[in-house]
């Protein structure tokens, strides 16, 4: 056959190579009789490191190759390797026990041996020596050395390093190294390019990816020499019980086995550096405290006696609206140059979640807004994308927010975000592109001009600072000149939103709602109708103002489930507007009617869909989940009313009394509760 060249091709040949070493050493450590398993062992650890480092290369060969499915090859090179790497891991935890006597007393004199070191060297080469240590076990993980190298330290043999693969500058600035070339390391900046000196006294960047500490390869040659000690060690810890060896050994299993799946998929190179594990996807998963059916509901005032946000105007038995310290609308529009993750990940949805922030503590309700992605432009996102039809509510960009928190750091905080699984695993997660604050006040306490923003998405998470989405993007930034900077800013990520005052018909919407939430503008209507009912209840109603029995109104137990699933939105909103448009226009502005058709609309549409048991729970980003609803809910088979709710062809849920009573004291409990926890 025709010899394979290119990038892509080296990393094929290598995987050939290793796959064929692999199986060797597992037929090797299978058989009953292997006379040396510390041996077996070492190649295993070999083996390992040397998979890393073509995942590295692989991560790399994204050049021109002369292959017509270059992606779907890379696409399974990289499953080889995942493949190859799993099975490494297997053989070292099966390989390891044997070694349980021998790892605590070499840790030991490792140990003492570097308190030994430390009275002769400072504090920088301690720092260095636990990179070492990282180092062998991932070549690639080399985070905790990010610190910047004095200038006389430049001279010693610490801050050596040795070229993995060969590197060739694109920039001017960038140092071209051959592999196997030493290097001395005089700089090392946080956004992963290092300044280097090779043997010839010229001087540039290179990536830390691509270096390798001198001393790891010596340190590779001492282990040999240690392995006897490790044997002698092993049979004097034969004496201890063996019920404690077992316990550590599950210790050390389980923290091997709950490493965080972003810091893997960050060492294999497959997600950008800035990307972390999504912070208010975290939260949303711990309960319905930052959901939009917690914020909808009364707060009792200071006294415990009152509501604080729910009032009645005696006059004309409607809720008085509340001003709130802010109160707008916002659209979002685009993010361009948004860093897609790598080839080993299937995105399942693109989104932005917002909220209100003070740069310490989110204050409202999470809201998300799934993002239209098109492979063209791979790394643009869009929002509320032009259909026919009704705009479904999780691509409705059009939001609103109301707060009334007095903290002078009040802002908006967006959090770019994927749901991927791992083409090998099958691992599904949540991954953080980045983050955006915009601050509503300025320094003097003014409110800033409602217009369009275009805000910078900075990586890491909202409490980290100075870190950069991509480090690419940014590297020699201020080295630049005035039109290398203009190019630069070109490529930085980007979220563009557009912030609006509300009309006056909307103005008067946002004042019924609670003083701090955040939701879509399409859903305006029927939150303010809902605490018009709500008002209605608590407040008209009721017998005296001292009752606390529980209410009986499906509406009010069930309408904030639906409002936290947006397919069920979606249908309540069309059979809405279907029989909305039969209304005379007197009648669309008389609140008595609007209630009555908001109670009607609800149970024949949204409520007995609710609790049905032929309709698959709600998945987010589980595209078969939402397409099976989708055909449950839209199917003119399944058009359910009151009267044949109770047929013997209706399956419903196991009724529970909290689906037609609204019990207001539980309610206020919880509502207090996660105050005091806020």
């Amino acid at each position: 056959p025709p010899k394979r060249r290119g990038p892509l091709q080296t990393v094929q040949r290598e995987t050939d190579d290793m796959k064929r070493k692999v199986d060797a050493l597992v037929q090797q450590a299978g058989k009953p009789g292997t006379p040396d398993r510390t041996e077996t062992f070492k190649r295993c650890k070999e083996l390992q490191l040397a998979v890393a480092e073509t995942m590295k290369k692989l991560s790399k060969a994204d050049k021109p190759a002369p292959v017509g499915n270059y992606d779907q090859c890379k696409r399974e090179e990289e499953r080889r390797l995942l493949t190859l790497q799993e099975h490494l891991q297997s053989l070292d935890f099966d390989l390891q026990p044997l070694d349980e006597d021998a790892g605590p007393s070499s840790s030991q004199a490792e140990q003492e041996s570097d308190e030994e070191d430390s009275d002769d060297e400072d504090g920088s080469s301690e720092d260095e020596s636990s990179g070492e240590e990282v180092q062998d076990d991932y070549v690639a993980d080399e985070d905790n050395e990010d610190t910047d190298v004095g200038p006389s330290d430049t001279g010693q043999g610490s801050v050596s390093y040795v070229a993995l693969s060969a590197f060739t500058g694109e920039e001017e600035g960038d140092l071209s190294v051959q592999k196997g070339e030493v290097l001395k390391i005089l700089s090392k900046n946080k956004d992963g390019w290092w300044l280097a000196c090779n043997s010839a006294g010229q001087k540039g960047v290179v990536p830390k990816t691509f270096l390798k500490l001198e001393s790891q390869q010596e340190s590779e040659g001492e282990n040999e020499d240690e392995g006897e000690s490790e044997e002698e060690t092993e049979t004097e810890s034969d004496s201890e019980p063996k019920s404690s060896k077992t316990s550590n050994w599950d210790m050390v299993r389980k923290a091997i086995t709950e490493i965080d799946a972003t810091d893997v998929l960050a060492a294999m190179g497959a997600i950008p550096s800035g990307f972390r594990p999504s912070t208010l996807s975290r939260l949303l998963e711990e309960g319905t405290s930052y959901r939009t059916s917690h914020f909808i509901q009364p707060k009792l005032s200071q006294s415990q006696l009152s509501f604080k946000d729910l009032h009645l105007d005696p006059d004309t038995g409607k809720v008085h609206g509340s001003p709130s310290r802010v109160s707008l609308t916002l659209t979002l529009w685009s993010c361009r140059m948004i860093p897609p993750p790598g080839v080993g990940l299937q995105v399942l949805s693109r989104h932005v979640r917002l909220c209100a922030f003070n740069g310490t503590q989110v204050l409202s309700n999470i809201h998300t807004v799934r993002a239209t992605y098109n492979s063209k432009s791979p790394k643009s996102w869009s929002f509320s994308p032009r259909m026919a039809g009704m705009l479904p509510c999780l691509l409705d960009g059009d939001c609103f927010l109301r707060c009334d928190s007095e903290s002078p750091d009040l802002g908006i905080l967006f959090e770019l975000g994927v749901t991927y699984i791992r083409n090998s695993t099958g691992e599904r997660g949540d991954l953080s592109c980045g983050w955006a604050f915009l601050k509503l006040f300025d320094e003097s306490g003014a409110p800033i001009a409602l217009r369009t923003q275009e805000l910078t998405i900075h990586g890491g998470t909202p409490f980290e600072r100075e870190t950069d989405l991509d480090s690419t993007s940014t590297k020699r930034a201020a080295s630049t000149g005035v039109l290398q900077q203009m190019l630069l800013s070109r490529k930085q990520p980007k979220l563009l939103v557009k912030l609006k005052s509300a009309n006056a018909r909307r103005r008067e919407l946002l004042n019924l709602l609670p003083d701090t939430i955040v939701g879509r503008l399409s859903s305006l209507q029927f939150l303010a109708i809902y605490r018009q009912i709500l008002a209605d209840a608590l407040l008209l109603d009721r017998v005296t103002m001292q009752s606390a029995d529980v209410i009986c109104n499906s509406v009010l137990a069930s309408f904030p489930d639906v409002l936290d699933q947006p397919d069920l939105m979606d249908a309540f909103r069309k059979s809405w507007t279907e029989s909305e448009s039969n209304l005379r226009r007197s009648d669309k502005r008389d609140i008595n009617v609007l209630k009555q058709l908001f109670v009607s609309v609800y149970m024949s549409s949204v409520y007995p869909l609710l609790y049905s048991a032929a309709m698959p729970a709600p998945c987010w980003a589980d595209e078969d989940v939402e397409s099976q609803r989708a055909r449950f809910i839209y199917s003119p088979s399944q058009k359910l009313s009151e009267g044949t709710m109770l047929s013997s062809q209706c399956t419903h849920q196991a009724f529970d009394i909290t689906q037609v009573a609204y019990d207001f004291i539980i309610q206020l409990l919880v509502v207090s509760a996660n105050k005091c926890v806020f």
